[in-house]
Order: C-alpha cells, then structure tokens, then sequence
C-alpha cells in the first residue's frame, strides 16, 4: 500500500466514524449505562448481581458527573451544573433504595434517558 491510498483512505470508512464531539461521548457513557439499568430491570429482583452492578455503573458515570461539573474549569453555566450536581446526588440516594428494594429503576433510566435527549439535541445543534 502506498502513501497516497493510505492518506486517501485515512478519513473515510470507519476511521470517519470514530471522530466524536464531547456530547456524542457522553451519549454513549449514558446509553451504555442506560442499557444495563433497563436489561436489570426486566430480570426479576432476584438477580441482585446483575441490578447491583448496573447500578454501580449508573454510580460511577454521575460521580464522574459531579466531580465535573464542581471543577472551576467547567465551562457550563452555573445553574446547569448545580442541576446536574443535584441530579447526581438523586441518583445515589435513589440507588441506595433500589438496592434495598424500597424502590424500581424506573427513575434511574427516565433520568438518564431525559439527558440522552438533551445531549443528542445539542449535538444536532452544533
């Protein structure tokens, strides 16, 4: 293979659809997430493992969240990130209840579809 086919094919194919915004990415850490939260809802509450570690997952992504949206270097509006501060911090209490089966996932994956919805707005935006 030469150089110019390698410079040609570079960017197309699949390599053009690896490039992803900032949003596109969170998108996915949401979706990948939100899978796993409505696969352990369908399975019978029995299956403690399989709601535990969704839950852990859905855990992990808003502590990164929050952790994020406290740095002085995030350039999101101060309401918002108070917002999804505040949201970060449902989601642990929320999780605590599931866990003890004082509750569903239900508003766990409402919450994290709601903010698929918004993330594949503003992409479309851009």
């Amino acid at each position: 293979m030469n150089a110019y086919h390698m410079a040609k094919t570079a960017y197309s194919g699949t390599n053009a659809s690896t490039i992803r915004t900032p949003s596109a990415n969170e998108y996915e850490a949401f979706a990948d997430v939100t899978r796993k939260l409505m696969f352990a809802a369908a399975r019978s509450p029995q299956h403690i493992p399989e709601i535990a570690h969704a839950i852990h997952d859905n855990r992990q992504l808003w502590s990164r969240l929050a952790s994020d949206v406290v740095s002085e270097d995030n350039q999101l509006p101060v309401d918002l990130r108070a917002r999804i501060f505040s949201l970060a911090e449902f989601t642990t209490r929320h999780s605590s209840k599931v866990l003890k089966g004082d509750a569903t996932l239900t508003a766990l994956i409402d919450i994290n579809t709601t903010i698929m919805r918004g993330l594949r707005a503003q992409d479309h935006v851009k």
